[in-house]
């Protein structure tokens, strides 16, 4: 049996806020009526969701605990192609309303990268493909 990721889903405090983010700065398509507890993204590849973090504990049977401002257990990583691009995702993210945590840059491993923050405080990297 071969193993493969299917979806990324992010647990939130606010729903609503947080699939209008993700779907009118970032760019994420959605058809949602905008009735919790779950929003689910369309999207190539690997399903990406919301689910209310207030539902989380009768899903689970136990009281999880979160992380507070920015959360730095995981990111979520945009390849846009080009270096150039990296740059123009980021200002037009930044003016959107994403939170800017460091510029872009052009990093050792012949990439360039930028990241923000979404208003929950989850990491976004914003990344070209590698260079010669």
């Amino acid at each position: 049996m071969k193993i493969k990721f299917d979806l990324i889903g992010l647990f939130v405090v606010d729903l609503q806020q947080m699939v209008k983010f993700y779907s009118e700065v970032i760019g994420l398509e959605i058809e949602w009526d905008g009735i919790g507890p779950y929003a689910e993204f369309k999207h190539e590849g690997i399903r990406f969701a919301m689910f209310e973090r207030k539902e989380l504990p009768h899903l689970l049977g136990q009281e999880p605990s979160f992380p507070k401002g920015l959360n730095g257990t995981f990111e979520l990583a945009l390849n846009v192609g080009k270096p150039v691009d990296v740059d123009e995702t980021f200002n037009r993210l930044v003016e959107a309303g994403a939170k800017a945590i460091y510029n872009p840059r052009n990093e050792p491993w012949k990439m360039r990268s930028a990241m923000v923050a979404d208003p929950e405080g989850n990491l976004i990297e914003i990344a070209s493909d590698f260079w010669e």
